[in-house]
Parts: C-alpha cells; structure tokens; sequence
C-alpha cells in the first residue's frame, strides 16, 4: 500500500489562514473581516452581459490563452490606463485569477534552484508557487508602520541564483502603494542584475492617497516586466476567478506555456462578462470606486483608533492593519481567536506572511473592509466594546 501524503514541497504551508479563520468565524457566528471578498455584488451590467453569453450559446471551450474580446479589452485597458501597447494576441494571457496566473508564471518562467526577491509581509501563495517550481523565496522585511524600502537589504539579497523580483502594489496586506521612486529604484537593480520582474497588481484600482504606478511603464522597463491583475477587485465579482497576465511576448509565452496545462481555459460566458466590464462601464466607475472604498477605510480606521488599536492607514487595497499592544497580551493568532470568539469580529494573523522575520507580525492583525455599511457598522460595535 502506498503511503499517502501531502508532495513534500507543499506539505510546510498546510491550510490557508484564510480557510481556517473563515471557518472559525462561521463557526462562532463572528462578523468575516477577514477574508478579501465583496458582502455585496458588483455592477449588474457585468453579470448580464456573463448572463447573455451564457443563453447566447459560449458555453464550450475558450481559446486557451483567452477570448478575443477579453483579450482585446485587456489590452485597452491598459493602453488607456497606463500608457502600454500591447498585441493582445501575443501579449495577454487569460488566466483563472491571479493566483493561477502566479502559479502559471513560476511553473513557465523559474527553473529549479531559481530565486525570487520579493517583499513580506506577502500574499500566502507565493512561496507555494515558488515551492512548485523548484525555486526559492527571499523576502525582505517592510517593518510597520512606515513600510519602507530597504533597498541595501535588497542588493545585499541578490546572489548569482537570483533571477526574479517579484513585487505587489498596491500591496496586500499593508496597503502600501509603491512610490514612482521606489519602483524606479528598484528597477534601477532590475536592469543592474538582469532580473524579469514580475509585478502583482490585482488593487490597482483602489487607491487612494497616491497614485498607482506600475513597473512596466518606467523607462527600459517594459521588455521585463510581466503584469498580473484580475476582475475580482475592481468589479467585485472575486468568485468568477478571471485573471490576467500581460507584457513581454516571450514572458507571456511562458505563462502560456504552464497554463494550458493547468486549467487551459477560464470559464467562457464569466470572461465575456468582464470583457464587457473592461469595454463598456462608464469612465467614472473607477474613480467612484475608489471614493466607496475610501470611505469605508476611513471608516473602519476611525472606529480601531477609537478602539484602542495604532492603525497603519492603508494607501490603498481594501486592508487595514492595526497594531493590538495596547489592549491585548499575547501574539496574533491569540488575539484573532479571542477576538473572533470573545468579541464575534473574525480578522487575519498577520505573521503567516513573513518568513524571514515572523515576529515583526505578531502584534499585527489585517481587517478587510470590503464590507456593506450594515456589516461594517456592526463589526464597529462590537470592536468598540473592546475599548469599554
């Protein structure tokens, strides 16, 4: 009989926190501030234009890389947004989500004994997608509540293996947005060392502070530069899963490359769907978006400083991390359970997103405030009673 495990290059990341903090919520009736996903739906043209499709006939396979008019819209969007051409038959790639787009990327661009350079604290899945392609993660550690750039920490993390730097902005969980000056400096090593860089931008819509800026539209920037977004932030519809990657024809090649072998197509009415979301919405819905967003950030961090919390206001993304020292002793994952328990208000430990300095997020804790104003209103409450 053979033994049955976990592949040992996945079994060191077990449950997502995700997983495991939704269901303790679920299970002690907490209010889900945790997890990064709408209470509410997104615009209802998108979803009967999905419907459309759907009674239309496009039910069968997609082309693999993405259909044309997602495809087409994707490369518009871009150009209009962020000042990039791009051939959208040579250039895109549809994906389901970003994540499978990282995990694509890593499988198609890293070799094994490769290493990546990139920021914590980091979205859980990229060192499992590093993992999953023989290569190694080394992060360099942005320290709350500045956040900055330690970019001597970043040239000294550099070897003669390092072949990516992999970048998140704005960024999850702090919702730091990188500066236009610390992406050029960066981009300054990049081309140093020759490195791909791959950049991680499924907020790039909401913002709030400062503006987005991605690397690829730098100076020597484009022709290294792979661009990973998706729908499921700006439009609000996370569970349709409809991602994207663009850049460097030979970059998107081998994103290609892996994906047609890991789910080949994304769902075929739900990529119509958010081709009429690129092609049709109005001009002004990003920036109403991001005015709804910034509201409720300004919101919730009012209602945690009230609470006691040092709040790290968030630039953008739909996060806000907060410091709990002065109401609580023990580490993150403590606090979240007494938190989601004691005080039904679920949220995430912080410090599963480090690897190289963990303890920098154990007084840490991430609240999403991607909420309704009646959610919302209710977690204040009972986060107030904290303070009581």
């Amino acid at each position: 009989m053979p033994t049955l495990a976990t592949a040992s290059r996945l079994r060191p990341f077990g449950t997502s926190i995700f997983s495991e903090m939704t269901a303790l919520a679920t299970a002690h009736g907490a209010i889900n501030l945790s997890q990064g996903f709408p209470d509410f739906e997104g615009p209802d043209s998108i979803r009967e234009a999905a419907i459309a499709a759907l009674r239309g006939g496009a039910n069968q396979y997609a082309r693999s890389a993405g259909r044309p008019e997602l495809a087409a819209a994707i490369a518009a969007h871009v150009g209009a947004h962020r000042g990039i051409a791009l051939d959208p038959t040579t250039q895109v790639v549809v994906t389901s989500g970003c994540t499978e787009a990282l995990m694509a990327m890593a499988l198609g661009v890293l070799e094994p004994g490769d290493e990546v350079i990139t920021f914590e604290p980091f979205y859980d899945a990229y060192p499992v997608v590093c993992a999953a392609a023989g290569a190694t993660l080394r992060p360099i550690t942005l320290r709350f509540p500045e956040l900055a750039v330690d970019l001597d920490a970043v040239r000294a993390a550099i070897t003669p293996k390092t072949r990516m730097l992999l970048i998140n902005t704005p960024h999850n969980p702090s919702g730091k947005v990188f500066s236009r000056r610390e992406l050029s400096d960066l981009a300054a090593i990049a081309v140093e060392h020759d490195l791909i860089v791959v950049t991680d931008e499924v907020y790039e819509h909401l913002v709030y502070d400062v503006p987005h800026v991605t690397m690829a539209e730098l100076p020597g920037m484009a022709e290294r530069t792979l661009v990973l977004s998706s729908a499921g932030k700006s439009f609000s519809y996370t569970g349709w899963k409809i991602g994207w990657a663009y850049g460097p024809a030979a970059l998107c090649a081998a994103v290609q490359a892996a994906h047609q072998f890991l789910t080949f197509c994304s769902a075929t009415p739900l990529q119509l769907g958010i081709a009429h979301a690129l092609a049709e919405l109005p001009a002004d819905f990003y920036a109403e978006l991001s005015a709804m967003y910034r509201s409720k950030r300004d919101f919730l961090v009012e209602v945690l400083q009230q609470a006691g919390f040092r709040v790290g206001i968030p630039d953008g993304t739909y996060f806000v991390v907060a410091d709990f020292t002065p109401l609580f002793d023990g580490d993150d994952r403590d606090f979240c359970r007494w938190l989601t328990t004691e005080h039904g208000v679920a949220a995430i430990p912080p410090s599963v997103f480090y690897s190289e300095d963990p303890d920098e997020g154990r007084r840490l804790v991430r609240f999403a405030f991607c909420k309704t104003q009646p959610t919302l209103d209710a977690a204040a409450e009972r986060l107030l009673r904290i303070a009581r």
